[in-house]
């Protein structure tokens, strides 16, 4: 448990100008609210008046997103983590907040120290505007706040409209446009990890007992390996000189048509010649050779698109402790919990990581920019505890030097051109994104090569998957781990290929499609939460011809399967009174299907009609 020395919070509090007002209705009572910053809720409450069961109080919410739902108390805070915790019953907007209220922090109030306690659940906010809160408390509750959540980082507003002036400029629409019709990219883990093959000093890294990520490029991390020793590697990592026109083909292969690799990871090695840095290919590795250009070049020689994953926030070789101590100072006075979101806290440089942005990160993305004059995409990554001013200085200096080139909204504080919904993560087709997305997502488990990571997804796995991200109108960036010379697992270049069949196939229900008025009938929508969630319950789904999933282009719709048809098939959301239909076609296929409708269903006679086997896809198109 944390001690708190510090006795600026109530000042802070105090001095900061009131941007809320919480009216407690149920006992007509105003209370003051005395936001830390513009998205924090602060309830200051009178206990007498609480006593008494369900005060109703109203406060207006300006972000939506995740917030962690705290109680102060007036209670001595105890120098150990069994302090009782206050009877609390809570609701927000009709629901009631569940999970335990746990002491979590000790922070200095009116020159004594005092116990923060903070549910385990977060809360998600919808929506901004009005909300209410409901709440049944005991006498030694003296506070309640709505405080973002580490992993929503909120900022104040202040570059938006700039953010907003280039976002919306004709090169980035344009590029926008170019990226929702693509549909489908290859992502690429790849780096001095690679060669570890996710093993260190005979331990595998799914052994670790350090806490984080248990995956092959997370290496460094997950042993607290010296910078030292760690850049060893360097001196052994040396790929054939295959690798760039073998990824290019594969990706062509697959039907993907774009590629994304890690040119720097967390680890803070680039796979490029930095002349900032000589932690790299060049100058660290037998390769002597720039391979991130010789990648670029195949890959625009297959005729597809270009982009590079850089990690700005973290760099465990150059990056200091990821600024975790500023940001953990500051938190800790207002009882916040830091999360170490990956920083290397166990060897860090010596340096601020505010010099690490300016002498290496802002320097080597103006490198890589400069080096692939074509290229479409930069995906961020490791923002956590960066600022505000920093996140935004990251999005400008890319828009500055190439305009036409995308962002993810991993860059930080919601300046991404497009969102990923998480890593592993398919969102349901009611969320509501207010920009376009994408999924990325892992063949196995781990990102990175990991020698004893077996558990492959399915070919058809990987096609549902697709499929219905395609149906949602997103994106899928899915990734390969190559091994240290550079070879992609036989196991999952199989799987790829074979999507590549369908998809070669199929393609026209995909690329530049949109969503339907009907996203999918038959068995409910997929949706993971990520890729543990994935790696625990496994994949037993099966799929029959009453399994299909939609899209559209213009006055056409394609309802697309991964089951076998026999006989008749039935897709009822295609019945008269949903669509007129005038032809139907299937896809990669010149004979014809004899067909008819009614106010059911539409009705498709694949006797002696013969699809591959993943499944198929037919077009209708409509008077």
């Amino acid at each position: 448990m944390r001690s708190r020395t510090s006795a600026n919070f109530i000042v802070q509090l105090v001095m900061i100008s009131l941007m809320l007002t919480v009216t407690g209705c149920t006992k007509e009572k105003v209370n003051k609210v005395k936001p830390v910053d513009a998205h924090w809720v602060v309830f200051d409450i009178d206990t007498a008046s609480l006593q008494e069961q369900d005060s109703v109080l109203h406060f207006s919410l300006k972000r939506a997103g995740k917030y962690d739902i705290q109680v102060i108390t007036d209670m001595p805070a105890l120098e150990s983590d069994t302090t009782t915790a206050p009877k609390v019953l809570m609701s927000i907007d009709g629901k009631k907040i569940k999970g335990e209220l746990k002491q979590s922090f000790r922070i200095i109030s009116e020159n004594k120290p005092v116990n923060v306690f903070q549910f385990q659940t977060v809360h998600k906010f919808t929506k901004t505007g009005s909300h209410t809160l409901s709440l049944d408390v005991d006498s030694s509750v003296k506070q309640v706040r709505l405080v973002p959540n580490y992993k929503n980082v909120l900022g104040t507003g202040e570059f938006h409209q700039q953010w907003l002036t280039m976002h919306e400029s004709a090169e980035k629409q344009a590029t926008l446009q170019w990226f929702k019709d693509a549909r489908f990219g290859m992502f690429i883990h790849w780096g001095l990890y690679s060669g570890a093959a996710g093993e260190w000093q005979g331990t595998r890294i799914k052994q670790s007992a350090i806490p984080g990520p248990k995956v092959a490029e997370w290496l460094m991390y997950k042993f607290q390996i010296t910078r030292e020793e760690y850049a060893e590697l360097a001196k052994s990592f040396k790929p054939d000189k295959s690798f760039a026109q073998n990824i290019a083909r594969l990706a062509k292969d697959v039907g993907m048509k774009y590629v994304v690799i890690t040119t720097k990871h967390h680890d803070g090695f680039a796979l490029f010649d930095s002349k900032v840095s000589q932690y790299d290919m060049v100058d660290a590795t037998p390769y002597k050779a720039d391979i991130i250009k010789e990648l670029y070049d195949a890959v625009r020689a297959e005729g597809l698109e270009f982009g590079v994953y850089y990690s700005h926030g973290n760099d465990w070789a150059d990056g200091s402790d990821g600024n975790y101590a500023a940001v953990k100072k500051n938190n800790d006075v207002l009882g916040i919990y830091t999360h170490a979101q990956g920083k290397n806290l166990w060897d860090p440089s010596n340096n601020t990581h505010s010099e690490y942005l300016e002498s290496k990160a802002y320097p080597q993305v103006a490198e890589l920019i400069k080096l692939l004059p074509e290229l479409r995409v930069l995906w961020f990554d490791g923002d956590g505890l960066i600022t505000e001013q920093q996140a935004f200085r990251f999005y400008k200096l890319v828009y500055d030097l190439n305009p036409n080139i995308l962002v993810n909204r991993r860059v930080g504080y919601d300046f991404g051109d497009y969102v990923d919904s998480g890593d592993n993560v398919i969102p349901s087709a009611n969320d509501i994104l207010d920009k376009h997305w994408e999924t990325c997502g892992t063949t196995n488990n781990s990102w990175g090569y990991n020698d004893h990571d077996h558990n492959w997804k399915s070919t058809k796995e990987l096609l549902y998957y697709f499929i219905d991200i395609t149906s949602k109108g997103g994106n899928y960036l899915l990734n390969i781990g190559p091994d240290g010379k550079g070879k992609v697992p036989e196991t999952s270049a199989l799987r790829l290929r074979e999507m590549g069949q369908w998809i070669h196939t199929n393609g026209e229900a995909i690329y530049g499609t949109k969503p339907w008025q009907v996203q999918s009938e038959g068995q409910d929508e997929a949706t993971l939460k990520g890729t543990g969630h994935r790696a625990a319950k496994g994949f037993t789904r099966t799929f029959s011809q009453q399994d299909f999933w939609f899209t559209a282009r213009e006055n056409k719709v394609y309802a697309m399967s991964l089951a076998q048809p026999k006989g008749k098939v039935i897709i009822k959301s295609l019945n008269a009174s949903a669509a007129d239909i005038q032809s139907i076609r299937l896809l990669g296929s010149n004979k014809s299907l004899a067909w008819q409708q009614n106010s059911d269903a539409l009705e498709i006679d694949f006797t002696n009609i013969e699809v591959g086997k993943n499944g198929y896809a037919v077009e209708v198109v409509l008077r």
